[in-house]
């Protein structure tokens, strides 16, 4: 983390001295390892919403659970669509707010593992559907539930377990696996759809339980959280677990710091009184719950699912022959660019990215709205072809940009938001709040492009045009930064546009630490203009 002052010497060796530590953590296996195992639970939520796009235009699907028109065949009216996509995130927010609660008591690792297991239920009720389109989508809100959990320990469990130069990364491989799983059920999709039987929707269904089992087995072989094992007295597990997955021994100084700073929040939070949930609306944390609340209903409200729901949907509606190709396309870009968001979540600044991102996706939605509303022709879009394949450009331009900065950068920025002791419960709500608005736009979307057509791509539009203002106001820089420093950045109310010349005071030793605990709390450099 640079320097950025040259007017005093103190604060130059200090921030030379968190250059070390971060030197001597490595890249290793058991790290990286931790991080693709976990982030199965986010290939898990790709699969479930990437397969059910595709599952509205295959033959038998719409003769078991859809309506039959003289004048259009089998069809899903608005609202039996909506309700079928938009169970699956209503389970996911009512799994996401208990989610937090069962991770405190079982640890991270049981509950990633019952929760991956417990979708299973879910995929079943779903295959046993035979003509009663309620019985699917019961099957889909019970998968939910598991889903939905795992998007709120998955991110925990990656940001307290990962050394800090890997956190961003691995944290973000969340998002990577979301794109994976999506991209992998719309080619599963593709391959099955022409089959004139069950088999054409059973099969990507039946698939689910090979992820489900992957994650739920796999995770059990992986270490606790270290700062999970630490608050629950196993300190000798938990600085093994820090050094195995830094590639350090047990005894090395980054080690040592980080036992130390994880001791003395912990002796911080002892020292007050019991802590409840609702202690997350007080003074103290009411601005950081508000930021992961905004962040994560964001990442809904930019628009992205609106592609992936419906892609199928509204790309037919352009006159293209297999709108089923499109969105192949559409979800390679995604996973593909997913890759490349990664190289920003580690060499750009969360803060840069975010509203640079938002701002390219307001241009996506401006010209995806005026071009269909005033360009493509609905009665007959095949002849207006330019019309759209502009459409399909700008949506492609649009998922660039959400796949290297909204995608991966929030599931990072809000698992590194809270202190320890309120992490499980603002996580869940955050987490919720992303699941209700997906549950909003996946049951009201159909009536609303009915009534409105491309228009509502403005309201997007605006939504990520608010957003990129929100992240310059009030989101802080916490590229490779400890949870403890971002801990500390926030009781110290540091200007979120001067964060990145923010740099911590690093203590010569344990015993330092003992003595002296303020050393943690940190200095802002004064930058070249005097502003702190």
């Amino acid at each position: 983390m640079g320097l950025f002052s040259k007017k005093s010497a103190a604060p130059q060796t200090q921030s030379q001295d968190e250059i070390d530590l971060a030197a001597e953590q490595k890249v290793t296996f058991r790290a990286v390892f931790l991080g693709v195992v976990a982030s199965v639970g986010g290939f898990m939520f790709g699969y479930v919403s990437g397969q059910i796009s595709g599952f509205f235009d295959m033959a038998d699907f719409g003769r078991r659970f859809g309506n039959y028109e003289d004048a259009n065949g089998w069809v899903f009216s608005a609202y039996r669509q909506g309700a079928i996509v938009a169970l699956l995130p209503a389970g996911a927010l009512l799994g996401s707010l208990v989610a937090g609660r069962i991770a405190d008591t079982l640890g991270r690792r049981i509950a990633i593992s019952a929760s991956a297991l417990f979708s299973c239920i879910g995929t079943i009720i779903e295959i046993a559907s035979t003509t009663h389109w309620a019985q699917f989508a019961v099957g889909r809100l019970i998968t939910g539930v598991g889903i939905g959990a795992l998007s709120v320990v998955v991110p925990m469990y990656q940001s307290e377990s990962a050394p800090a130069i890997l956190r961003g990364i691995l944290v973000s491989c969340y998002q990577l696996f979301i794109t994976l799983g999506i991209w992998t059920a719309e080619m599963i999709n593709y391959g099955t759809h022409d089959l004139s039987n069950s088999a054409s929707w059973r099969i990507p269904n039946g698939i689910s339980f090979l992820w489900a089992l992957v994650l739920g087995g796999g995770i059990l072989f992986l270490p606790e959280s270290p700062r999970y094992a630490y608050r629950v007295g196993r300190e000798d597990e938990a600085r093994n677990t820090i050094a195995r997955l830094a590639g350090l021994e047990p005894s090395a100084r980054s080690v040592n710091m980080q036992i130390d700073e994880i001791r003395m929040k912990l002796e911080e939070e002892k020292a007050g009184a019991d802590t409840k949930w609702y202690e997350i609306f007080g003074p103290a944390l009411l601005r950081r719950t508000l930021i992961g609340i905004i962040l994560q209903s964001g990442q809904q409200l930019t628009g992205a699912n609106f592609f992936f729901y419906y892609g199928t949907t509204i790309f037919k509606a352009t006159g293209l022959s297999n709108s089923y190709v499109t969105q192949i396309i559409l979800g390679s870009v995604n996973a593909g660019c997913t890759v490349a968001g990664l190289w920003v979540v580690k060499n750009v600044g969360r803060r840069k990215a975010l509203i640079g991102g938002a701002l390219w996706m307001t241009m996506c939605f401006l010209v995806y709205s005026f071009v269909g509303h005033f360009v493509l022709d609905p009665l007959n879009p095949a002849s207006t072809p330019q019309a759209g394949n502009v459409l399909i450009v700008f949506s492609c331009f649009f998922i660039v940009a959400f796949a290297t900065t909204w995608g991966p950068l929030v599931w990072a920025v809000v698992a590194e938001l809270y202190p320890a002791r309120y992490r499980a419960p603002a996580m869940a709500l955050a987490t919720a709040s992303n699941w209700l608005w997906n549950f909003l736009m996946s049951l009201f979307t159909r009536p609303i492009t009915d009534s409105i057509g491309y228009f509502y791509g403005l309201v997007f539009a605006g939504c990520c045009l608010a957003l990129a203002a929100f992240v310059w106001l009030f989101v802080i820089e916490s590229k490779d930064r400890t949870l403890e420093e971002i801990e500390t950045m926030y009781n110290q109310k540091v200007s979120p546009r001067h964060s990145s010349h923010w740099h911590a005071d690093v203590p010569s030793g344990p015993r330092d630490a003992e003595e002296k605990p303020e050393v943690h709390s940190g200095s802002a450099t004064t930058s070249s203009h005097g502003e702190v």
